[in-house]
């Protein structure tokens, strides 16, 4: 049986699209092209935590890797697991199962949002602060959303739903594809991108055959 590459169970709609903007620039990623397919768990963050693993065990002779991919806020585990051991406890689950280290968990800390804050001025394009005046990042200030000096926000998805309802922008998965086909990776500092970035560079290193 030929397998395909990777698959992916995310929590929504905004992951899946930020993924698919994503796996359309192999070279930014640092890796080979991939054939990925995505899958959204229907009871969302917490579907992922709860049953992500054995939702995934049914397709590990189907693809080479998987992955789960959710929000820690709202996924349930936020008053009994910090990110990192809830992270551990699912690739525990992987370990154990018919995937063994073929599949991991990425728990996004606190959220996805936290990725779209990378300081490219192509999220100011995207989320319609082209020109304007202040500037996003300004504005985020002036409403308490940014501290000085600082450069993550943290309530990022409370954020980004804030100023895109300033700039009179509807909010669309859409949004989200077009800020992970356009943003420079290199500014994204969050530590469950890089981890991401990592995991994929590993499964799928660019001087490897397809």
């Amino acid at each position: 049986m030929n397998r395909k590459d990777l698959i992916v169970l995310a929590a929504d709609k905004n992951i899946e699209y930020a993924l698919k903007g994503l796996f359309t620039r192999p070279q930014a990623l640092d890796i080979r092209p991939i054939e990925a397919d995505i899958f959204i768990h229907p009871q969302h963050d917490p579907g992922c935590t709860q049953h992500g693993v054995s939702f995934l065990s049914n397709f590990s002779k189907n693809y080479h890797y998987g992955l789960i991919m959710f929000d820690y806020e709202g996924s349930g585990r936020e008053h009994r697991q910090q990110p990192g051991e809830l992270q551990a406890t699912l690739n525990r689950g992987f370990a154990s199962s018919a995937w063994g280290n073929r599949a991991r968990a990425i728990v996004l800390s606190p959220e996805l949002e936290a990725w779209v804050w990378s300081g490219s001025p192509h999220v100011d394009d995207v989320a319609g602060w082209k020109n304007r005046r202040p500037s996003l990042k300004q504005w985020l200030t002036e409403q308490g959303w940014l501290q000085n000096g600082e450069v993550k926000l943290n309530r990022p998805k409370e954020a980004f739903q804030a100023a895109l309802r300033e700039a009179r922008i509807q909010r669309s998965s859409s949004l989200y594809q077009q800020i992970a086909q356009k943003v420079s990776l290199r500014r994204c500092a969050d530590s469950s991108f890089q981890e991401f970035q990592n995991i994929l560079r590993d499964w799928f290193p660019r001087d490897s055959q397809q």
